[in-house]
């Protein structure tokens, strides 16, 4: 869990990647991921509006399903909405020369 959030099950991940990354306390961290998601900051603890976010957004779930993103591809996606580095996907990008 993440701050009560809800790690991967709603946002927590993803805030606290923002505090982490940005520098941002946890308020300010909540108000950028909800800005990036286009959500209010209420529904990032909102499970099931989560999930749902997450599967049309493809930025992987807490269960593997068919068809959506998984690990690296997921990571990549939260890297270019959220804008954040993630330097897993920077060296996988440099070393194959996609963008």
């Amino acid at each position: 869990m993440c701050f009560g959030m809800g790690g991967m099950r709603t946002a927590g991940d993803l805030v606290a990647r923002a505090q982490m990354e940005k520098k941002l306390r946890i308020h300010e961290a909540k108000a950028y991921v909800a800005k990036k998601l286009d959500v209010d900051v209420m529904t990032l603890s909102d499970e099931y509006a989560m999930t749902e976010l997450r599967k049309k957004l493809d930025i992987g779930l807490i269960i593997a399903l068919t068809g959506t993103a998984k690990g690296l591809a997921a990571k990549a996606r939260i890297a270019q909405i959220c804008d954040f580095k993630i330097n897993s996907v920077a060296r996988f990008f440099e070393k194959t020369a996609v963008h």
